[in-house]
């Protein structure tokens, strides 16, 4: 990048995650003419607007920040940002499909951060199924991005090793910083020319769908394996969730435990483990219980959450 005459990049990002990309881009020195985020939204009781994360960093840098509400929709939202004449568009978690004339708005084309090692998980929850998948690697990649989900042709990827206890907020946190150094070495070589982009492998495509409430439900004739990592997988959202006594009981912390290291149990059965362990008969082995919460309370330990209900061990979850 020449100093004197820095890239003009348009961002385009919205949650938490994608704040370490635009923070890597503006401390590089580019010449960021634009940050496009998701519109304001209302939460808590009193239904109070929010700004996005990526918004409130914007704004702490001076930058310009735009939110329409669909840039496919809004003909006069994507005369603005052409009006910006950018170099390149750079997109991260910005949670919209773009139309065609914003990919092609830019000479350098437009740029995706995805947090998988594509073509395997394009699509809406790629670190979730990271992790539900048992995966021992994970992984960023640095994408062209066409009219396709996730399709688009390869500029550079990333791997790291996955954490035995990592949750796939955890995990999403990591990936983009990866991916905000990665995007800072691969768009000097991107605008002299020095990468050619590489077409993905579509005989080896796989693809994640958009989660649901439902989907952290567990079934405890699954194996303690897979609950453990779904666990881990849906936190924070949609959560992992089972019913006790007709109220809904999270499971917040879990590890798997081999069948032969514990007494059988069945499935859905609470048990006391060897020590002052609890912990739920599955499928195939048992679920170590480490925090819960039970519903209208706060999450603890399962030591404390035995302490204020002496029944549990013994007891029958998921009924």
């Amino acid at each position: 990048m020449n100093a004197d005459n820095p890239l003009k990049v348009v961002f385009m990002g919205t949650p938490v995650f994608s704040v370490p990309v635009l923070t890597a881009l503006a401390d590089e020195g580019y010449s960021i003419v634009g940050v496009y985020t998701r519109p304001d939204k209302p939460t808590g009781r009193g239904k109070r607007l929010m700004a996005p994360p990526v918004k409130q960093a914007a704004l702490e840098r001076g930058l310009p920040v735009f939110q329409p509400t669909s840039l496919r929709r809004d003909e006069k939202a994507r005369e603005e940002m052409a009006s910006l004449s950018p170099d390149v568009v750079v997109v991260a978690a910005y949670g919209l499909f773009l139309p065609p004339d914003t990919l092609s708005l830019s000479r350098l084309d437009c740029l995706n951060i995805h947090p998988s090692l594509l073509p395997k998980y394009r699509g809406s929850s790629p670190v979730v199924a990271t992790v539900l998948s048992g995966d021992a690697v994970a992984g960023v990649t640095v994408m062209k991005l066409d009219e396709g989900m996730d399709s688009g042709p390869l500029l550079a990827q990333r791997e790291t090793p996955i954490g035995p206890d990592e949750t796939a907020e955890a995990l999403t946190t990591r990936l983009f910083e990866l991916g905000a150094g990665l995007l800072t070495e691969v768009l000097p070589k991107w605008e002299r020319g020095e990468i050619q982009a590489q077409a993905q492998d579509e005989s080896i495509v796989s693809v994640t769908s958009r989660l649901s409430k439902e989907d952290g439900e567990i079934d405890w004739n699954r194996p303690a394996a897979y609950i453990a990592r779904q666990v881990r997988a849906y936190h924070p959202w949609p959560g992992t969730f089972t019913q006790w006594r007709g109220a809904t009981l999270k499971i917040i912390e879990a590890s798997a435990i081999a069948s032969e290291a514990e007494a059988p149990a069945s499935a859905g059965e609470v048990v006391w483990l060897t020590g002052v362990g609890v912990g739920i008969g599955t499928g195939e082995g048992i679920l170590e219980l480490r925090r819960l919460q039970l519903e209208g309370r706060g999450a603890v330990s399962t030591r404390d959450f035995v302490q204020g209900h002496r029944k549990f061990p013994g007891s029958q979850v998921g009924v």
